[in-house]
C-alpha cells in the first residue's frame, strides 16, 4: 500500500480524504450548500468538486425506535445518488463537514463515509499544445456560458 504521495513530471499524488454520502437528487444541493459554506472544495484552479452519481435504489426497512415507526415491509426508495468530494486529511475539517451533511440532510440514519484516498493534482503545466485537453478541442459543449460577465449565445444555450 501506497502510504504517502509521490509526483510525477506532471502531477503530484497526494493523501486526503474522499467524503461520500447518500441521499435523495432533491436534497443534493441544499447538503452541497452547507458543504461549500464550510469549504470551497478546491482542486488546483477549480471550486466546488464534487462528483454525484446517477440515481439509483435505496433498499432499507425502518425497525422500532426509528422517527417513521417500526414497518414490516422493506422500501425501496427511486431517486437516491451519492455525492463524494475530496478534504484535506483534517479531521476538525472532516467534522465540520460531515456535521454540515447531517443537519441538511433529510433522513434519521444519512449514510455518511470517509476514507483515506492517495489523489492527483496537476501541477499546471503548459498544456496549450497537448491535443487531448477540452480547451484545445472544439464542441457545442465550450460556450461562455460559464464565466463571469460573459453573454451566452443563443445557440450554445441551447446544445447544452
Amino acid at each position: 500500500m501506497i502510504d504517502s504521495g509521490f509526483e510525477t513530471r506532471s502531477l503530484r499524488m497526494e493523501l486526503l480524504l474522499l467524503v461520500s454520502f447518500q441521499a435523495p437528487a432533491a436534497d443534493v444541493e441544499r447538503i452541497m450548500e452547507a458543504v461549500v459554506a464550510i469549504t470551497p472544495l478546491r482542486m488546483g484552479r477549480y471550486d466546488g468538486n464534487a462528483y454525484q452519481s446517477a440515481q439509483g435504489i435505496e433498499r432499507y426497512r425502518t425497525l422500532e425506535g426509528a422517527a417513521a415507526g417500526a414497518e414490516i415491509e422493506l422500501r425501496r426508495r427511486p431517486g437516491t445518488v451519492e455525492v463524494s468530494f475530496e478534504l484535506p486529511d483534517d479531521q476538525a475539517l472532516a467534522a465540520r463537514v460531515v456535521e454540515a451533511i447531517f443537519q441538511a440532510h433529510s433522513y434519521e440514519e444519512p449514510v455518511i463515509r470517509i476514507q483515506p484516498l492517495l489523489t492527483s493534482r496537476s501541477k499546471g503545466l503548459d498544456d496549450r499544445t497537448n491535443p487531448n485537453r477540452w480547451w484545445n478541442t472544439t464542441g457545442d459543449w465550450k460556450t461562455d456560458r460559464h464565466r463571469p460577465g460573459a453573454v451566452p449565445r443563443p445557440e450554445s444555450v441551447a446544445a447544452e
